[in-house]
């Protein structure tokens, strides 16, 4: 199917979904003029129109997967999709084409949805949350904080980047950087003390079930 035949719709006009477009305009991926949005109002709609000058608020869209969840991040998020009963192999490959280009792209299970919104939807603001924390801590130590934040920002953008290129588990890539007796076990050990940990897992479980519960609403 060329990508001027498709059309693109998207259910709801907020930041998540014209992330999305923006990224499937930016790879070539569909025309402007093939990108739909739907919304219970004009509210969201008008930011649209600088996508695509012609979307209103009537417009009729049927979503292809059972549920696709994106952070916020135009061309850097991850995403997962389900297959709703009417979706054949050929819809699925269309949509993970389509949508590689915000990023990684999985098809998972339909139970995988919320726990997705758990790790990553809501989870962009846990890592701001960390950088937050990162950056201030050099501050007390007497570093700018325009500087500070600047190499928090970067030290994240590094440790993901490695995850993502080596495959290797994460408890094995904190191992190769923690000398004996160095600084960064000494560090470590403050941040087990303060659970750190089982707290990022009980923040997932906690959006994951309220995802659920919004679901059922």
């Amino acid at each position: 199917m060329e990508a001027a035949e498709l059309r693109v719709g998207f259910v709801g006009a907020g930041r998540m979904a014209g992330g999305m477009a923006r990224g499937l305009l930016r790879a070539g991926k569909v025309p402007a003029s093939s990108i739909l949005a739907s919304a219970p109002s004009d509210r969201n709609l008008d930011a649209w129109r600088e996508i695509r000058p012609a979307v209103g608020p009537h417009h009729v869209v049927v979503s292809l997967a059972a549920g696709v969840t994106l952070q916020k991040l135009q061309r850097a998020g991850a995403m997962v999709f389900a297959r709703g009963s009417g979706a054949s192999d050929e819809d699925a490959a269309l949509l993970q084409n389509l949508l590689t280009s915000c990023g990684l792209c999985e098809e998972v299970p339909e139970s995988y949805i919320n726990i997705h919104t758990g790790l990553s939807g809501s989870g962009v603001a846990y890592v701001y949350l960390f950088a937050e924390a990162l950056a201030e801590g050099a501050v007390k130590m007497g570093m700018p904080g325009g500087l500070a934040s600047r190499i928090a920002a970067q030290t994240l953008l590094g440790a993901a980047k490695m995850m993502l290129e080596t495959g290797e588990h994460p408890a094995k890539l904190r191992g190769d950087v923690c000398t004996p007796g160095g600084t960064t076990v000494h560090a470590l050990h403050q941040l087990e003390k303060g659970a750190l940990r089982a707290t990022v897992m009980n923040a997932v479980e906690a959006a994951t079930k309220r995802a659920c519960d919004v679901g059922e609403d």
